[in-house]
């Protein structure tokens, strides 16, 4: 059974307080791609994880990183 939310930025959920969820850093690469399209991360492989691509790209968060696109 789909989990109901409130969508928020991104069709991402609102936490309960309302907030918009934050991608966690063990989020792959390849799942990223799927929202930010197959041209996310160049070169970087599809089972890298989020919190690696920021250390490599030096980016503070994803929002930094899609913002250099």
């Amino acid at each position: 059974m789909a989990k109901k939310c409130r969508p928020g930025l991104d069709d991402r959920c609102r936490d309960s307080n309302g907030e918009i969820r934050h991608k966690n850093g063990a989020t792959r690469v390849g799942t990223l791609r799927r929202t930010y399209g197959e041209g996310f991360a160049p070169g970087a492989r599809s089972d890298m994880k989020l919190d690696t691509l920021l250390d490599r790209m030096g980016a503070k968060s994803l929002t930094t990183l899609v913002k250099r696109r």
